[in-house]
């Protein structure tokens, strides 16, 4: 009677010890790359430098941008953002179209402005969509309309924009620029308003000047922008060079 037999054949012999060869050859060659792997995991990614200068000193409308810099969401993305202040709030977008800031905050009529001058500049965001810009005087000025501005001072920090914006609010009012003393106070909107240096002032920020005049002491008085001929708009957007 036949027999079977548990034995491998002999043609089969020769093929074991090559497939075990095959198999960890394999197993060496992806060791590794699961090692590079698992070290890449705990690599930090390549950080890219960013820069952006805000419009103004840090104030409570830069929160989201302050918040998110402090709890490290920049960081998280890959980014590493270097916030900085303008010695002039009318530098930052000529800044950004000499190359020299990545990104910066503006205004979106300012924008138009300088793009029409030929600036190289391109709105890429916004971070307030809705008008801040208030003109302001002392509550206890007298001055319940614009039209009593005829003959005062009033203060500015940014040249260009502030003028145009204004000339629409005095034109609003039977008013033009040629009727009242326009005097640059630059960051010193609040203190120029509270000393009197100036009888009111534009460009203040309704959520930022008027609480600081009040922590002095001093009732200030709010001319909305958006109330007095002019339409609304986004107050602060980001910037970009057009060409980088």
């Amino acid at each position: 009677m036949p027999t079977l037999s548990r034995t491998i054949p002999a043609t089969l012999g020769p093929r074991r010890p090559a497939l075990l060869g095959l198999i960890l050859l394999m197993l060496a060659t992806l060791l590794p790359l699961h090692a590079q792997a698992d070290d890449d995991a705990l690599v930090p990614p390549k950080m890219i430098p960013l820069s952006v200068m805000l419009d103004w000193y840090p104030n409570p409308v830069h929160a989201p941008i302050l918040v998110a810099k402090q709890r490290g969401l920049f960081a998280k993305r890959g980014l590493d953002v270097d916030i900085q202040s303008p010695a002039d709030p009318s530098v930052p977008p000529k800044l950004v179209a000499a190359g020299r800031i990545d990104l910066a905050l503006s205004y979106q009529p300012q924008l138009h402005l300088q793009v029409d001058q030929g600036l190289p500049v391109v709105r890429i965001g916004t971070l307030i969509a809705t008008p801040l810009n208030a003109l302001l005087v002392r509550a206890d000025s007298g001055i319940d309309d614009l039209s009593q501005l005829a003959g005062k001072k009033i203060g500015y920090s940014v040249g260009g924009v502030e003028e145009v914006l204004l000339a629409a609010m005095l034109e609003h009012h039977g008013l033009t620029l040629d009727d009242v003393e326009m005097v640059n106070v630059n960051f010193s909107l609040t203190p120029a308003l509270i000393s009197q240096k100036v009888d009111a002032v534009t460009g203040a920020f309704r959520n930022f000047e008027l609480a600081q005049m009040k922590q002095e002491g001093v009732e200030g008085k709010p001319f909305y922008i958006e109330e007095e001929g002019v339409p609304t708009y986004d107050e602060l957007i980001f910037v970009a060079n057009r060409d980088t």
